[in-house]
């Protein structure tokens, strides 16, 4: 059985908001940290913090903003997994709702937005889109 761990920090994520949770404590990998502070840098999520728990087990602690009672993260949709990987060029990468959304990619230059994407030329794997 393959699990997608990406799928499931994105997932956990949007039912802590579903759920009106003040912060959500997800396993550490660091592409999971490194899209955590993606999310955080657009502002979709708060702090992210990464702690230790014992002395190997590291766990990233989440915190979720809200404006007013809603949330700032209303939906994320995993556009490659692990049984079909989709791939943009510089000049196809998607924008999401007119640019109110995100597209977060995994180039050659490591994670990074699609619009940070766009800036430097570079295409890559659509990881996730995320408004």
């Amino acid at each position: 059985m393959l699990t997608d761990p990406i799928s499931d920090l994105l997932i956990q994520i949007k039912n802590g908001y579903m759920a009106r949770k003040k912060n959500v404590v997800v396993t550490h990998s660091n592409i999971k940290n490194e899209i955590a502070h993606l999310l955080s840098k657009e502002g979709y999520v708060g702090k992210v913090e990464v702690k230790n728990v014992g002395k190997v087990k590291k766990n990233i602690s989440i915190d979720l903003v809200y404006i007013g009672k809603e949330p700032r993260l209303t939906d994320v949709v995993r556009v490659s997994k692990i049984a079909r990987r989709i791939y943009a060029k510089k000049g196809t990468i998607p924008r999401v709702l007119s640019g109110l959304g995100m597209t977060i990619l995994s180039t050659s230059s490591g994670l990074m937005t699609g619009k940070e994407a766009r800036k430097k030329g570079l295409g890559g794997e659509i990881v996730c889109k995320v408004w």
